[in-house]
């Protein structure tokens, strides 16, 4: 074979290989490989590339609204605007609305805290996004007590004036949104209960997460185990001591009424009705709260429940706890009532009455001058 045509054919035969070899390296990018499926064992889920694709199924992230940003924040609490950023970045996050004189949010707390704690670092961020309802409650230095408290170590942002709220369209304390990593708003929960569920949820964004990012991350599918909060058949509803949070709700029953920023005197009626709280001496009416100007102010409420909570403050103020006419036994204290006495100093929820079990009381409060009230709460 003369050189030229040998040369040629040679010419060719690399030509042709390289040709090849360029489409089959195009035709891997339109096939992405899928990691091969491993099999479950010992009641664990392995979040990940590791996991059988057959057991989460492709989810359509468009058909869910992507989670506002976070605005109008006042405050950071355990981080910094560019540390929180950062740390979102392909997170699920939890978001959770609470504020902190708020009985039903503390309650979750336990839960919140066991979730940061397992799932932290296998891609949940709990954000805690504390929206006030009382005006003491913007103050960060409150905040940071509460937060000090009862041990919160995820992020803190202050929403002082509901622009976050607002941006979720949120109504309710406590609130949950749940995203996965890509932002969008796969869950929500308001009020107590339902953790397991809750928690199911955050496991299945964990690992859909794990498999989108093909991150080898395991953790275990047992549940959380606490003893969630037991309600009563029924109680007395949550009573407001301000002229314009009682606004509509009003259970004061006392004939001479709200009557706006005016210091009024009340004198108790001959019957009592149940779920109504009645006043006694001089108390100053505020937009958010009522303020004994008496030596000896009574409260004076028929209530059903287990437990009794205020929202209340004052300087130093020694507050006399009755109840059904006598002083609080040890047996029905609350928390913050020690032999008969709630000493009332900081801006806070106070508990005050916590029986063995709901029934019927009459609840009696004596205050000295400056005690301030903000609302009874219930368990």
């Amino acid at each position: 074979m003369r050189n030229e045509v040998r040369t040629a054919i040679i010419i060719g035969i690399v030509v042709v290989a390289m040709v090849g070899g360029v489409g089959y390296y195009f035709t891997t990018l339109d096939n992405p490989k899928v990691a091969p499926a491993q099999s479950t064992t010992n009641n664990q889920q392995s979040f990940g590339s590791a996991v059988n694709t057959n057991t989460i199924p492709q989810v359509d992230e468009s058909q869910f609204p992507v989670a506002p940003d976070l605005v109008g924040i006042s405050g950071y609490i355990n981080t910094t605007p560019e540390d929180l950023k950062a740390a979102m970045k392909d997170k699920v996050v939890l978001y959770d609305f609470w504020t902190y004189s708020c009985i039903n949010c503390i309650r979750t707390f336990p839960y919140l805290k066991a979730w940061n704690e397992k799932y932290s670092d296998k891609g949940l961020l709990i954000v805690s996004v504390h929206s006030p309802e009382f005006e003491f409650e913007k103050d960060i230095n409150n905040v940071k007590m509460a937060v000090a408290k009862y041990g919160l170590t995820y992020p803190v942002v202050l929403d002082n004036d509901h622009q976050t709220w607002d941006a979720f369209g949120n109504r309710y304390w406590p609130a949950e949104y749940i995203t996965d990593y890509q932002g969008h708003i796969r869950h929500t929960h308001f009020g107590e209960g339902e953790y397991d569920q809750t928690e199911q949820v955050i496991q299945q964004l964990l690992a859909e997460r794990a498999q989108h990012l093909g991150l080898n991350v395991n953790a275990t599918m047992s549940l959380v185990n606490l003893q969630p909060h037991q309600f009563a058949g029924q109680q007395t509803p949550e009573l407001y001591f301000g002229y314009q949070f009682a606004s509509g709700r009003s259970f004061l029953g006392n004939q001479e009424g709200f009557q706006p920023d005016k210091v009024v005197a009340y004198s108790l009626p001959s019957n009592l009705s149940q779920d109504h709280f009645y006043l006694e001496g001089d108390w100053q009416n505020l937009s958010d709260s009522m303020k004994s100007i008496s030596d000896n102010g009574k409260i004076i409420l028929p209530y059903y429940a287990k437990d009794v909570h205020i929202v209340a403050t004052g300087p130093n103020t020694d507050v006399q706890v009755l109840l059904d006419g006598n002083p609080v036994s040890a047996s029905d204290a609350g928390q913050d009532t020690q032999n008969g006495i709630v000493h009332v100093s900081e801006n806070r929820l106070y508990n005050i009455v916590s029986s063995p079990q709901a029934a019927s009381h009459t609840l009696t409060l004596i205050a000295k001058p400056g005690f301030q009230i903000y609302t009874f709460t219930f368990g």
